[in-house]
């Protein structure tokens, strides 16, 4: 079997321990992965700590880090394809989207270059005449990164991109599933030419690892991508160091289609919102809400569409839909579905694992039109998943999407422009997809509200929330202060 290191203080090393990773299109095992436990985070939040008080680091001009995240993204670049090969193999992401995705990485580290000396302070009009006082962003410090095992590099580099440019120092925790390209993305790094230390990785299960590095006295700002409950973990740990956070927690996204919208368009914009990446994805358009005019014209060209998806090896370039990253992921849809169906609610196609070796769940479509209260319409599947729900007004619509303690995001579709701005102010999300879906660029920022979450990736907006404010107060009068205690 392969084996992979973790990466501290520039030095690549075998965890404690060490654990298998296998592989979710055969259930075998493939690779040996380093198990980070408390000395390795350590070792790792203190190589970020030094590197971030080193002078070749907090003395470099923020043009000149800029020129490392320039060359980091050419190296990113140039090793897509094999960085595209690990993470299939790792978590199952079918090749056609991991190929595609991490070509596009790069674009995220070329953004955050040119951001990292436009990061600019404020000069404030002081209501006293002998003062000059302005604002200087410095870098929050040394920050935890924590990231899920769909996407990993893309989750990473809408962390360590704002986090680097905006001069900060960083400790990145891979997911124990499927953490390989994260790992083979150090060496990558490794060949930038930034100064050790200024990022680590590692990986390693929570107890041991993730909640030692989201409490740990030295970290100052965790950045976080998962689920809800994890997130509450890790903001208790943080009330250890007081670390600020940035949460992005995924969502139960509303995907409405109104009578007037385009069909085939609408229909294709939900295959790829709920099919595409096998429905593991934090923005998949998991609720479809259908006008009842038009319910049964979309629902049968969707099935049609649904049941012509080609499932398969996830390394296969025809593939279009491959296994899910886990068997746990497997048996959640299952069971969910289960209890929906015993809700009332009805299975139009999919619905059951597939006979096969592997994680295969195929791709599902369940119309919950007559059971408001089916446990799918409320609980995330990350899986490729659909619940289904008819309304007849616009009221209802907007009622039904926002009918969720999630509030990542949401599709609209029509024609009608004065609607669709009716419903882009009313709807609660962090992102209001119009005409189209799973549309991203590192210059939009990317977020939520309630249980998706706070924060921002993407954009200045990532940038600064990995800096604080400092006020600085100049006198410029030469006169000498008065005695505070002598009266005139």
């Amino acid at each position: 079997m392969q084996q992979f290191q973790q990466y501290i203080g520039g030095v690549f090393s075998d965890g404690s321990a060490q654990f298998e990773s296998r592989d979710p299109a055969s259930g075998e095992p493939w690779a040996l992965m380093p198990e980070a436990r408390g000395a390795d985070v350590d070792a790792a939040v203190l190589a970020a700590r030094e590197a971030f008080l080193s002078p070749s680091w907090m003395e470099m001009t923020a043009s000149a880090r800029g020129k490392l995240l320039f060359r980091l993204a050419d190296l990113v670049a140039e090793n897509a394809p094999k960085l595209a090969e690990l993470e299939t193999r790792d978590t199952g992401k079918i090749i056609r989207e991991t190929s595609a995705q991490i070509a596009y990485v790069a674009e995220y580290f070329r953004y955050y270059a040119g951001l990292a000396d436009k990061i600019e302070g404020a000069h404030l009009p002081i209501d006293k005449p002998d003062m000059e006082v302005w604002l200087r962003r410095e870098p929050v410090g040394v920050v935890a990164a924590v990231v899920p095992w769909n996407s990993q590099l893309f989750l990473s580099a809408v962390k360590i991109g704002p986090a680097l440019a905006a001069g900060c120092t960083v400790v990145l925790k891979a997911s124990e599933d499927g953490p390989a390209p994260m790992l083979e993305f150090a060496r990558i790094f490794d060949q930038a030419g930034f100064p050790p230390g200024v990022l680590n990785v590692i990986t390693g299960f929570g107890p041991e690892c993730g909640a030692v590095l989201s409490s740990h006295p030295d970290i100052d700002h965790v950045a976080f991508t998962g689920g809800p409950e994890t997130a509450r973990h890790i903001v208790r740990n943080s009330a250890e160091n007081l670390a600020s956070t940035s949460l992005e927690l995924g969502g139960k996204s509303p995907f409405i289609v109104f009578g007037d919208a385009d069909i085939e368009s609408a229909v294709n914009a939900q295959i790829s919102g709920i099919f595409a990446a096998s429905g593991q994805s934090c923005v998949a358009g998991s609720r479809l809400l259908i006008e009842a005019s038009v319910k049964d014209q979309f629902l049968a060209r969707l099935k049609e569409k649904a049941e012509a998806i080609v499932i398969g090896p996830p390394d296969d370039m025809t593939t279009e839909v491959g296994p899910l990253c886990t068997p746990t992921q497997v048996q959640r849809a299952s069971d969910l579905i289960a209890r929906s169906v015993a809700a009332g609610a009805r299975v139009i196609t999919g619905g059951s694992a597939l006979e096969r070796s592997g994680n295969y769940f195929p791709p599902t479509i369940v119309d919950c039109s007559e059971t408001p209260d089916a446990p799918c319409l409320t609980e995330e599947f990350f899986g490729p998943v659909l619940s289904v729900v008819s309304f007849s007004t616009e009221a209802e619509a907007l009622a039904l999407a926002n009918d969720t303690d999630f509030g990542l995001a949401s599709g609209v579709f029509t024609k009608d422009l004065t609607r669709a701005h009716r419903m882009i102010r009313g709807i609660r999300a962090g992102i209001v997809w119009v005409n189209t879906y799973r549309a991203v660029s590192p210059i939009a920022p990317f977020g939520g509200h309630g249980l998706s979450g706070h924060g921002r990736e993407g954009g200045l907006q990532a940038a600064l929330d990995y800096t604080k404010v400092k006020t600085v107060w100049l006198r410029t009068s030469d006169d000498p202060i008065p005695d505070p205690f002598v009266m005139r």
